[in-house]
């Protein structure tokens, strides 16, 4: 019984160290993504971690849920779609096991046209879309209130809603979206307000199409710099690594520089 014992154990044990080998040798790391600018900058790093050994797959999503809930899943390695409050948000709200593996670039926020094309034209009523999740949307009323469209309850912060709305002069309807679904209403809404990447899909340039939008040294640029998430432990892993590693190099920081006018910003890490 003791022989057998020893033999199973060296089974088990074995057949532990096999697995520990196999992932930390395993070579291909997937990344679910939307689709601009994340999964485009991903397809620029994918010869750079191919010098490195590494195969990178990349599924594009469309939506803000599918790519966190892959990852918790560990059917995905990583995403690269989110900013640090929303991951926060989500992990709270869904009890998910999330974190910020390396921040890689920010989006500013800006506010369109829509029907309306200056926000001289503003009037009684005009409506304003702004994406819905918790996060984003306060992003949106901040940025409102910046250009004083709006004023927010002193203190609302990251946590605003429609509710914290203390003063509106002109009735402004705020139309609350979901935020790929947002940059659609463009010809029914008097303005909209869009997070980067969305406002990239619909064609819109930050610096030449936007009313106005955030700063790229403003408090809300840096807060909202978006991350590889992955399963907590993970960001360890050398395929990690050497993705973050990659996404923040000198090609792809000028491949961002050079292609997006500004709609999208390369993170630096303040000493």
């Amino acid at each position: 019984m003791k022989k057998l014992t020893a033999v199973l154990t060296g089974i088990l044990v074995a057949g532990a160290l096999s697995t520990a080998i196999f992932a930390e040798d395993d070579k291909t790391i997937t990344v679910a993504a939307s689709s601009i600018p994340h999964a485009e900058i991903l397809e620029q790093a994918k010869p750079l971690l191919e010098e490195k050994g590494y195969t990178l797959e990349v599924t594009e999503f469309t939506d803000y849920v599918l790519p966190n809930e892959v990852v918790e899943s560990k059917e995905f390695d990583a995403n690269y779609f989110q900013h640090i409050p929303y991951l926060e948000s989500f992990n709270e709200e869904r009890g998910t096991h999330l974190v910020n593996a390396g921040g890689i670039h920010y989006e500013p926020f800006g506010i369109y046209p829509g029907t309306k094309k200056s926000l001289d034209e503003i009037a009684d009523g005009d409506t304003i879309g702004v994406p819905n999740d918790p996060t984003n949307e306060a992003r949106a009323l901040l940025l409102l209130q910046d250009n004083g469209l709006i004023k927010l309850v002193e203190g609302a912060g990251l946590t605003a809603t429609v509710n914290d709305i203390v003063e509106n002069p002109n009735n402004l309807e705020i139309v609350e979206l979901a935020a790929e679904n947002v940059a659609r209403y463009v010809d029914e809404m008097s303005f909209v307000v869009l997070n980067g990447n969305y406002a990239l899909e619909a064609g819109f340039s930050v610096g030449k199409d936007s009313l106005a939008y955030e700063k790229s040294d403003s408090e809300a640029a840096k807060t909202y710099v978006n991350v590889i998430a992955v399963y907590e432990g993970n960001e360890e892993l050398d395929k990690i690594k050497a993705l973050v590693e990659v996404l923040k190099s000198e090609d792809i920081v000028n491949y961002i520089n050079e292609t997006y006018d500004g709609a999208v910003i390369p993170f630096v890490e303040e000493p």
